[in-house]
């Protein structure tokens, strides 16, 4: 089955909002075994909604829209397919006493307009919203089907996960799903991972290889259509094996986790505890590390050490280190070995890892932007540094160095550095 997946509102195409649901669709009918060819957006016009809806029909057996099926005159949706398969439109009976026992418990005036999140395109399956109002739709006409969603994502995912997936699943029958297995890599650059599996890529019939970057990691999807999962796994290894024999060093999940989580995982796991100090990023890398659930486990705290008084008072960075006559300056591997020890002396942690560069816009002690140190002091072991030079903006340097400073800590934490 062919899938479109058509979103409507003019505020999408204003960018007021992000069009999250269609990464959300995308993702729940690739799991049923559905595939989506095309994504569209479009505004709540009624001639320029029956034009969507006729052309997705050349090229979709499956339409699947989001939003529009509110109470104002501009949420369209319901009346363009009914307008388009010469159907009229009915009320659900539950979803209007619904709306009545609302505004009747809440002592509000009835508004009539509420009246049209009750209907139904005429012969549709309704689809039960768990979290709002409106009801959804769900039909076939002339050997196309028709998912017709809520737009506000609380309301939609649920009625796609418990509703609509189930009608799908009745249509569909027993066949073949996607089964997928997301491998996460840090250290190493979209082009270089692409080019150390070029050949797997370019040979690729199934399991299908698909490579995608993040900021500071890289993702490669690997892919089968499989009765269940024991088939799957039987399809995938192979492909899998050759790709981790490859590309060791690099690989830190075949689950999709960032490597801070991969990291937290292996500190918690082995009873160690980490303590942070950052210059350039700002107090990003702790961000990222405390974002994550039981992250207290490990974590123990961090200093954003962002002027060199900071450095000397709270990290002990000497004095010699940062300023003066052929001083190393803040931006150097010695002032990162410095803060990484600082920091872990400071918490009494296992590890202490630091993060010292220029993020931008503009040069700073001569250096150039993107030039970042890194630390990494460990209980018993000697310190190390790592020097980066990282391109993109502020953003992006921020971004990149705390991943890399993550990737760092695991190569310590896996015994690969």
């Amino acid at each position: 089955m062919r899938a479109e997946i058509v979103s409507v509102g003019t505020e999408l195409l204003l960018g007021q909002i992000v069009n999250t649901n269609a990464q959300y669709l995308s993702r729940g009918l690739a799991e049923l075994g559905i595939d989506v060819y095309y994504q569209t957006v479009v505004g709540d016009n009624m001639d320029r909604l029956l034009e969507t809806i006729r052309l997705a029909r050349t090229r979709a057996d499956l339409l699947v829209f989001t939003g529009g099926l509110g109470p104002t005159m501009d949420d369209l949706t319901r009346d363009a397919v009914a307008a388009y398969l010469g159907r009229g439109l009915t009320v659900h009976e539950p979803t209007m006493k619904k709306l009545e026992d609302m505004f009747s418990s809440r002592g509000g005036a009835w508004i009539e307009s509420n009246r049209r999140q009750a209907l139904l395109v005429e012969g549709a399956t309704p689809l039960r919203n768990a979290t709002g109002l409106a009801i959804g739709n769900a039909l076939t006409a002339d050997g196309t089907h028709y998912v017709l969603l809520p737009g506000p994502p609380r309301e939609m995912k649920p009625m796609f996960d418990n509703e609509a997936s189930e009608w799908l699943r009745g249509l569909l029958g027993p066949s073949a799903v996607l089964h997928s297995v997301m491998m996460r890599f840090a250290g190493i650059g979209e082009s270089a991972l692409e080019d150390s599996l070029i050949d797997l890529i370019r040979e690729q019939t199934d399991p299908t290889i698909a490579p995608y970057a993040k900021e500071g990691e890289v993702i490669i999807r690997v892919s089968t259509k499989a009765a269940d999962a024991g088939e799957a796994a039987r399809k995938l290894e192979p492909t899998l094996a050759e790709i981790r024999r490859r590309t060791e060093r690099y690989l830190y999940a075949e689950e999709d986790i960032p490597v801070e989580e991969a990291v937290l995982r292996l500190l918690v796991g082995h009873g160690r505890t980490l303590a942070l100090a950052e210059s350039c990023t700002g107090g990003m890398a702790a961000e990222m590390i405390t974002a994550l659930p039981g992250s207290s486990e490990a974590f123990l705290g961090g200093v954003v050490s962002y002027t060199n008084g900071v450095k000397r008072g709270i990290l002990g960075v000497p004095e010699a280190l940062l300023e003066g006559a052929g001083a190393a300056g803040a931006v150097s591997a010695e002032t990162a070995a410095a803060m990484a020890e600082g920091v872990r002396e400071a918490a009494g942690a296992d590890f202490g890892v630091s993060v010292t560069g220029v993020a931008g816009p503009s040069e700073s002690e001569g250096k150039p932007v993107g030039l970042v140190y890194l630390g990494l002091a460990e209980r018993g072991r000697p310190t190390r540094t790592e020097k980066l030079q990282l391109s993109g903006d502020r953003e992006g340097i921020r971004i990149r160095a705390s991943k890399r400073l993550y990737y760092m800590l695991w190569l310590a934490l896996t015994g690969r550095q």
